[in-house]
């Protein structure tokens, strides 16, 4: 792939993910856990990571962060570090786990593997802002919420990887 036409990609994925961010932000779910969401942009992360390697998903992680929020007013805040901090686990494990083990996990269970980690990372990262140990109690009932939407993500993100024309050049390929 030329480099203008990655360089497109990976702009059409940092808008595509800080939308999903900043929409998501805005929605309420009915679910009685503070702090859960769907997730829905880390499917374009997934996507970055299986189309053009993991360098460009940090990039696009890294600018979906900084813009969803900026729009969503929270730079730099607790919650913006806990998100940039989620995203950097939730990336190299995904990568970790389609180098080594691709075969055994189709994209739904890197997803959920993704999430899993995740939630575990921003739970620690909120005990440590907060000086408290009493949230990590928290963890496992995000975990519970991290089966749903990490297999939702991962089968969101195979659909539009399966759409991709191969004409395009954008084909599933194997992780660096």
């Amino acid at each position: 792939m030329g480099k203008t036409k990655r360089l497109v990609v990976l702009a059409l994925l940092v808008a595509m993910a800080a939308t999903l961010h900043v929409v998501e932000s805005q929605l309420p779910l009915p679910v009685p856990i503070p702090g859960a969401k769907l997730g829905l942009a880390n499917a374009i992360s997934l996507l970055a990571i299986v189309m053009l390697g993991w360098r460009d998903a940090v990039y696009v992680a890294v600018a979906r962060i900084l813009l969803g929020s900026l729009f969503g007013g929270s730079l730099l805040g607790p919650a913006f570090i806990m998100s940039m901090g989620g995203a950097f686990a939730s990336i190299f494990s995904m990568v970790y786990i389609c180098n080594h083990y691709l075969g055994l996990f189709s994209l739904a269970g890197v997803s959920l593997f993704g999430a899993a980690i995740h939630n575990i990372t921003q739970v620690v990262l909120a005990a440590i802002l907060v000086h408290s140990a009493g949230l990590l109690w928290y963890a496992p009932y995000l975990l519970i919420f991290a089966i749903p939407t990490g297999l939702f993500t991962g089968l969101a993100a195979n659909y539009c990887l399966a759409k991709v024309p191969e004409k395009y050049g954008l084909k599933f390929r194997n992780i660096e």
